[in-house]
């Protein structure tokens, strides 16, 4: 029962922060902004409101040059809120360091299936290939394809930086 309640917590949370996100689209904030700025307003990361600032320069593919989607590396940001390293050397050698980001159950594993998550859905995490079969980058198509992907990435940090299980 209480994994239930929990996991409608998690549930309620995605749906917040995906509403705040597709708001967040509308009133200009680029996507990685609307991703993490939602997250951020969900008041569970302990992080201050200005650390949005990081996020600005993934927008439009990191700097509008349609690379890696800066929605996903937004939802990257949230989930890095809860398992990313605050102090990175924390361990003690270099080998215990590297050994915490890639070994079994490493800290990028968690990355790494948020980004298998996205691909499974849209086939890419390329902002290039997300967006040019919409035409024009200020075409309607394109800002509502983007505002679906905004509010996807957003449950998606969520949920990654929220759940435990994962």
């Amino acid at each position: 029962m209480m994994e239930d309640k929990e996991q409608m917590k998690v549930e309620d949370l995605q749906e917040k922060a995906k509403e705040g996100a597709r708001n967040y689209f509308r009133e200009g904030l680029n996507c990685s902004e609307c991703v993490f700025k939602s997250y951020l307003d969900l008041g569970v990361s302990g992080f201050p409101s200005e650390v949005v600032a990081l996020s600005s320069g993934f927008g439009g593919g990191i700097g509008m040059t349609k690379n890696t989607c800066g929605a996903l590396l937004g939802a990257v940001l949230c989930a890095g809120t809860k398992k990313g390293r605050k102090n990175p050397l924390e361990k003690e050698t270099p080998a215990e360091r590297i050994e915490e980001l890639n070994g079994d159950n490493g800290l990028y594993s968690t990355f790494a299936a948020m980004t298998e998550e996205f691909q499974a859905k849209y086939g890419t995490v390329s902002c290039r290939e997300l967006t040019d079969p919409h035409g024009d980058w200020h075409s309607r198509e394109r800002k509502k394809s983007c505002q679906e992907i905004i509010g996807y990435a957003a449950t998606l940090g969520v949920k990654y930086a929220i759940d435990e299980d994962i």
